[in-house]
C-alpha cells in the first residue's frame, strides 16, 4: 500500500534525498520507497514509478515528497522519524561548518566580495538562469547541473565571451583551479601540464595518470561534454586554451574531448597549430597514426598523460605508449565464457574501454543497441552506469553501489561472462569507500560461481591518488584482497581483460611529422578576469550541493554556501513575472 507524507518547505537538494531514500529503503518492512522534492520532473519520475498519488498532485517544488510502499503502516513512522533524524543532522554539520551560508546572491557577494567563480549545482531547468546572475556579478561559472538545453548552453557562453569570462559546463563534472579540486575532482600535485577538456572523468583519469608518473597540473579546466558540438562551437575551449597558452606557470597543455563536430575539431586543432608550447590532445573514437609538428596525438588517456610528462620532463617521445605493461594473469575458464562485460561510472573511461575492446575484436563501428551501452556486441558490452537512464532519481554510481553491484549480477548470470571490467572513480564527491562497498557483491557473486564450478575474473581500474580523500591505496588494497585484478590506469585493466582471452590490440608506431599547413596567426588575448582566475586560488559561491565546499576549504580556497531554493515555489509563470519586475 502507499503512503505519502509532503512536508512543506523543507527543501533538500537531490544528492541528499537519494542517499536518504537509500538508507530508508533497506529498512525491514519497506517495499519501495522514493523521497524528492515536488518538482514537476520528479513527479514524472514517481508516475513512471508507479509511486504518484493524489496527494503529491498539489506539492510545491519546494515540498519534500515521501513516498513509502509497505504493508506495514507503523513503519510509516519509522520512516518519518529516520527522515527527522537526519534532516535535524544536517542542521547540526550545518552550524559546525568553517564557512557563511546565505540564501541570496546579494548577501553571498556580501559575505565574499572577492568572490570570482560559481559553482551551480541546482536542478538543471534553473541552472541557466542562475549561472547568469552570477555572470552578470562578473563572475565565472562552473555549471556541474544537467539537463541544460543547448541553447541556453550558447547564450550563457557566448556572454561570458564578450565579458572575458569563462562558463564550465553545463554536466562539468571536474576543474581544478591552482591546486583546488573543484565538484567531483581529485587531489593531484601541481605542476606544469595544463589540462583541458570536453570529458569529465577523461580529465580525471589523465590528471591522476600525470600524478601518478611523478608530474603535476597547474589548472584542469572542464568545458563540458558539449562544448566541441556544431551547436555550441568550442566556446570555453577556444578560450581556455588561449588562457592556458598564455599561463607562464605551464609550460605543456593536454586536449581530452570526446568525438567533436568535425568543423569544430578543424578550428581547434587550427589553434592548437598556433600554439608555441607543446600540446598533447585525445579525440576519443580516432585512431591517429603520427604526430603533427609540435601537436601529439594520442590513442588513450593513459597515453594523453604519459607524453605530457615525458614532454614537461624532456624526455623524448616513445613510438608507442600503448603496450601491456603487466603479465597477463592465468585464467581458468568454461567453452562458453568468451566475453568482457564493461560496467562503469565513468562514462569516458567506458568510452575508452568499448573503443579498445571494438579494435581488438575488429568490429569496426558498431549499434550500441540501447541507451547506457557504448559497446554491445557479439556477447560484448561496455554499459555507462551514469547515463541518464541509470540515474533518474538514483544517485550516480560514483556515490552509490546499488546499480553497479546490480548490473554485476545480471553480468555473472550470463554464461558466455569471463571478465566483468569496471572502474572506481575516487576523490571528492565520490563515495567515501566504494571498494568496501562493493566488496560484498563481488564476494557473494565468486562464491557462486565457483559453486557452479566455473570462475569469473574481476578486473578494475582505481582512478584517483594518495592525497584523495579516500587514500587510493586502502582502496586498492580492500579490492585486491578480494581478488579483484588492479591495472593502473583503465587502458591497462582492458589490455589485460582482453588479453586473459587471447585477443590483443594491435598499436602502430607513430612519428613526428611537419605541420601539414603553416600555423596561422591566431589572437591570443586573454581577460584580465581570466588571467587573474589562473593565478590564484579560488574564491568561490556554491549554488547548490553543500558538499562541493569540502573540497574547496581543504586545499587553501574561500567559499560562501549560497543555499538555493527555487524562486516562487518552482512555478515557471510566477518566476517569469517575478523576473520581469526585477
Amino acid at each position: 500500500m502507499l503512503y505519502t507524507i509532503v512536508k512543506q518547505n523543507s527543501y533538500q537538494d537531490s544528492v541528499n534525498l537519494m542517499l536518504l531514500t537509500n538508507k530508508i529503503s533497506t529498512m525491514d518492512g519497506i517495499i519501495k520507497v522514493q523521497i524528492m522534492m515536488g518538482t514537476p520532473a520528479n513527479k514524472d519520475i514517481l508516475k513512471a514509478a508507479g509511486l504518484f498519488t493524489e496527494e503529491l498532485e498539489s506539492a510545491a517544488s519546494n515540498d519534500m515528497c515521501i513516498v513509502v510502499d509497505t504493508e506495514q503502516e507503523e513503519k510509516i513512522q519509522e520512516v518519518l522519524d529516520e527522515v527527522d533524524n537526519y534532516l535535524s543532522n544536517q542542521a547540526i554539520s550545518a552550524g559546525k561548518e568553517a564557512f557563511e551560508t546565505v540564501n541570496s546572491w546579494d548577501k553571498a557577494v556580501n559575505a565574499l566580495p572577492d568572490a570570482n567563480i560559481a559553482i551551480i549545482s541546482t536542478p538543471g531547468q534553473y541552472a541557466a538562469e542562475e549561472a547568469e546572475k552570477a555572470l552578470d556579478r562578473d563572475m565565472h561559472v562552473m555549471i556541474f547541473s544537467d539537463n541544460v538545453t543547448t541553447e541556453d548552453e550558447r547564450r550563457i557562453k557566448e556572454k561570458a565571451h564578450e565579458k572575458g569570462l569563462l562558463v564550465m559546463g553545463p554536466d562539468a563534472g571536474t576543474v581544478i583551479v591552482s591546486g583546488v579540486p573543484l565538484a567531483f575532482a581529485n587531489v593531484v600535485k601541481t605542476g606544469k601540464i595544463g589540462v583541458i577538456g570536453a570529458s569529465g572523468t577523461g580529465i580525471q583519469e589523465v590528471t591522476t595518470e600525470i600524478d601518478r608518473l611523478g608530474a603535476g597540473v597547474s589548472h584542469a579546466i572542464g568545458t563540458g561534454g558539449r562544448d566541441l558540438s556544431d551547436k555550441i562551437g568550442a566556446i570555453t575551449m577556444l578560450d581556455g586554451l588561449k588562457a592556458l597558452a598564455q599561463h607562464n606557470q605551464t609550460e605543456v597543455i593536454t586536449l581530452v574531448s570526446k568525438p567533436p563536430a568535425k568543423e569544430v575539431r578543424d578550428e581547434v586543432v587550427q589553434l592548437l597549430h598556433s600554439i608555441s608550447k607543446p600540446v598533447v590532445a585525445i579525440f576519443l573514437g580516432e585512431e591517429p597514426h603520427n604526430h603533427e609538428g609540435n601537436v601529439y596525438y594520442a590513442n588513450t588517456l593513459e597515453e594523453t598523460a604519459a607524453i605530457a610528462v615525458d614532454l614537461v620532463k624532456g624526455n623524448p617521445i616513445k613510438p608507442n605508449y600503448n603496450t601491456l605493461h603487466s603479465d597477463v594473469p592465468e585464467v581458468d575458464l568454461k567453452l562458453e565464457q568468451k566475453t568482457i562485460k564493461g560496467l562503469y561510472s565513468g562514462g569516458t573511461l567506458g568510452y575508452e574501454a568499448a573503443t579498445l575492446i571494438s579494435r581488438g575484436l575488429n568490429l569496426g563501428e558498431t549499434d550500441h543497441g540501447q541507451a547506457g551501452y557504448l559497446l554491445n556486441a557479439d556477447g560484448f558490452e561496455v554499459i555507462d552506469l551514469g547515463d541518464d537512464i541509470y540515474t533518474q532519481g538514483k544517485p550516480h554510481p560514483m556515490i552509490d553501489p546499488d546499480t553497479r553491484i546490480q548490473f554485476f549480477q545480471k553480468a555473472a548470470q550470463d554464461e558466455s561472462t569471463a571478465v566483468i571490467l569496471f572502474d572506481l572513480v575516487l576523490g571528492y564527491g565520490a563515495h567515501e569507500d566504494m571498494a568496501g562497498a562493493l566488496l560484498p557483491g563481488i564476494e557473494k557473486i565468486q562464491q557462486e560461481t565457483k559453486a557452479n564450478g566455473k570462475n569469473i575474473y574481476f578486473v578494475a581500474t582505481v582512478c584517483g591518488t594518495d592525497q584523495d580523500p579516500q587514500g587510493i591505496d586502502e582502496q586498492k588494497a580492500k579490492l585486491k584482497e578480494a581478488g579483484v585484478i588492479i591495472r593502473d590506469s583503465n587502458n591497462q585493466a582492458t589490455l589485460t581483460a582482453l588479453a586473459m582471452l587471447g585477443i590483443q590490440v594491435e598499436e602502430g608506431i607513430k612519428e613526428v611529422t611537419p605541420m601539414k599547413e603553416a600555423a596561422t596567426n591566431a589572437d591570443f588575448t586573454v581577460s584580465e578576469a581570466i588571467q587573474k582566475l589562473l593565478s590564484e586560488k579560488p574564491n568561490v559561491v556554491n549554488v547548490g550541493l553543500k558538499s562541493f565546499t569540502n573540497s574547496v576549504t581543504a586545499n587553501g580556497g574561500r567559499v560562501v554556501q549560497y543555499d538555493w531554493r527555487p524562486v516562487a515555489g518552482g512555478n515557471p509563470r510566477l518566476r517569469k513575472i517575478l523576473s520581469l519586475l526585477k
